[in-house]
């Protein structure tokens, strides 16, 4: 008997417990804004700017290196499938990976379209950015690394094959 009892108010403790605790109390509503009013003028027309046609260079250009101290070492590959290609920025080490703070990777594919990424910090070894490529030779990439100082340099800038056949 004195084992049964002892159960039984173990029980009714736990719920006790539970209640006090707030585990059983609804949640408190979210509070609604109070509508305010804007008042508005006639506005007058402002005329529509036109577009102008930008071309986008796919000639890989001149790149700038980091200092020793800034370094930073890079891997950029094709993945080589015809239904899905992409392209692979592949942090692979470097004294700079821990004072780089940010890497920015625009892709100039072979049909026009630029595809544009950026990886920030805490990099490590393996740290990919992996965008859209072609089926095409002609896709450039271009790498650009911020220096501690706010610099913006250009690290790399080549075209990346689709396959390497070597």
């Amino acid at each position: 008997m004195n084992r049964i009892l002892t159960i039984v108010f173990s029980l009714m403790l736990c719920f006790v417990l539970a209640v006090t605790a707030g585990c059983s109390q609804p949640a408190t509503p979210p509070a609604t804004p109070a509508p305010t009013t804007v008042q508005t003028t006639e506005a007058t027309p402002v005329p529509t700017p036109t577009a102008v046609p930008t071309t986008v260079s796919i000639t890989p250009g001149p790149t700038q290196t980091l200092s020793d101290i800034w370094g930073i070492q890079l891997q950029v590959a094709n993945n080589g499938e015809a239904i899905d290609p992409e392209i692979t920025t592949t942090i692979s080490g470097g004294k700079g990976m821990n004072v780089i703070p940010e890497i920015d990777v625009t892709i100039t594919r072979s049909d026009g379209v630029v595809e544009e990424g950026k990886m920030v910090q805490p990099f490590s070894i393996g740290k990919a950015l992996t965008l859209k490529g072609t089926t095409q030779n002609k896709d450039r990439v271009e790498v650009w690394a911020y220096t501690p100082q706010g610099d913006k340099l250009k690290i790399y800038d080549a075209y990346v094959p689709f396959r390497s056949y070597n």
